[in-house]
């Protein structure tokens, strides 16, 4: 380079060399920072060993591969795309190793087992995950995702959530041959990198069990979640599960012994051969048989004569005294008098519509709601959910009234049911 002043190029060109470099040196940055956000970074947390055998280690991934495959389908059928979540990989880890994994934004979600199976487990999603699950259940094509997860669309990871894990319960379910419910799951939106934010405490013991699944959304996500369980709520899981299959299988085995005996037992063979009179010589082994058996067949009808032996019982047809005349009428009014204090829930029914989720989903303050009444039209009047009649609304003392104008007929009243 010259001793002279820089020319205007020779500056552009030193600048546009130092974007490049700049950017190169960005790249892969970015790329190992993608990388370790993936399943690579499970590799970096070590293991606890002797807590859970290797037998309940695989109960555990049979009852999440089998439930995590319905709420697949599930998940399918409400984002309108193909969802696969390939078979688990258990692990037992620190719970402060365990908060190391999640290096990025996440969302969390607390699902409480109330019915069947007793305990709380975790779902942890990456943030990018969850936002492009919001997008496609808000309508979107999940390409352009939010970038900040807010209000409206954790409510909507929310409900997907919810439908996902109840269609895994009714799987383990069937599965475990019990009754499963659970709670409507509560979300947690938290950077995790932060020494604030801490994961929602299911547990005092410091040892949780993670259970690891990858999803594919078609082309638009390929990554792993996690599900977190207290190591007493997964080994009752897995009693749940073995115990049923022990049961099944004695029950099994109680019914192949009980379908076994096709011959006559041989402890009956000494009582038969004792009433045989006795013959003059000895017999052979196929002579003993015969009368055996020709004893038992003559025992069988006598047997059933003796059960009929005694007078047959008197039977004689029920006699009931006549109601006095005039009975039924002379108390049939009084006894409306037991359910006058009765209440009854009365609803006025302006009108109805029928939207979608993603309309409801996007309601806010200040959105109309078109319904299926015209103005000026007689609004509805309900007793305990049945039309009664007809009317119209009517301001008094700055309330709202409906006036009657129309009392629906028995007639109508009946074909309306």
């Amino acid at each position: 380079m010259g001793e002279g002043p820089l020319s205007q190029e020779e500056i552009d060109a030193l600048l546009k060399q130092a974007q490049s470099e700049e950017g190169n040196s960005e790249a892969p940055q970015e790329e190992q920072k993608e990388k370790v956000s993936a399943e690579e970074i499970i590799e970096e947390i070590p293991e606890v060993e002797g807590v859970l055998t290797q037998m309940e280690k695989d109960a555990l991934g049979e009852i999440g591969n089998i439930s995590m495959g319905s709420a697949a389908t599930a998940l399918s059928t409400l984002l309108n795309r193909k969802v696969d979540i390939t078979t688990p990989s258990v692990r037992v880890v620190k719970y402060d190793d365990l908060k190391k994994q999640y290096r990025i934004p996440s969302v969390i979600v607390k699902i409480d087992y109330t019915e069947g199976l007793k305990g709380t487990a975790l779902l942890v999603l990456d943030e990018k995950d969850a936002a492009v699950i919001a997008d496609l259940m808000m309508g979107g094509d999940g390409k352009n995702p939010t970038e900040k997860l807010d209000e409206l669309y954790l409510s909507a990871v929310a409900e997907t959530m919810n439908q996902m894990m109840g269609s895994a319960a009714t799987s383990m379910a069937t599965m475990l041959k019990k009754s499963i419910n659970i709670s409507p799951p509560q979300v947690y939106y938290l950077d995790l990198s932060k020494t604030e934010n801490e994961i929602p405490k299911i547990t005092e013991d410091p040892i949780l069990v993670q259970v690891i699944f990858r999803m594919k959304i078609e082309d638009l996500v390929d990554s792993i979640f996690s599900q977190i369980l207290p190591v007493d709520f997964a080994k009752k899981m897995v009693e749940s599960l073995l115990g049923g299959e022990m049961e099944e299988e004695m029950q099994s085995q109680e019914k192949i012994q009980d379908k076994s005996p096709t011959q006559p037992q041989p402890s009956p063979q000494p009582e038969v051969q004792n009433s045989v009179s006795q013959p003059q010589s000895q017999p052979q082994m196929g002579q003993v048989q015969q009368p055996t058996y020709q004893q038992q067949a003559y025992q069988q009808p006598q047997y059933q004569q003796e059960t009929q032996v005694g007078p047959p019982p008197d039977v004689q047809p029920a006699e009931f005294a006549p109601l006095p005349q005039g009975q039924i009428s002379q108390t049939g009014p009084n006894n409306i008098d037991l359910l006058l204090d009765v209440p009854l829930e009365i609803t006025v029914e302006l009108g109805r519509t029928t939207m979608l989720v993603k309309d409801i989903l996007e309601l806010g303050t200040g959105s109309v709601i078109e319904l299926d009444k015209l103005a000026g039209e007689p609004v509805e009047i309900l007793v305990n959910n049945k039309l009664i009649a007809k009317g119209e609304v009517v301001i008094i003392d700055e309330n709202f009234g409906v006036r009657i104008t129309k009392i629906i007929s028995p007639e109508e009243r009946v074909r309306a049911l």
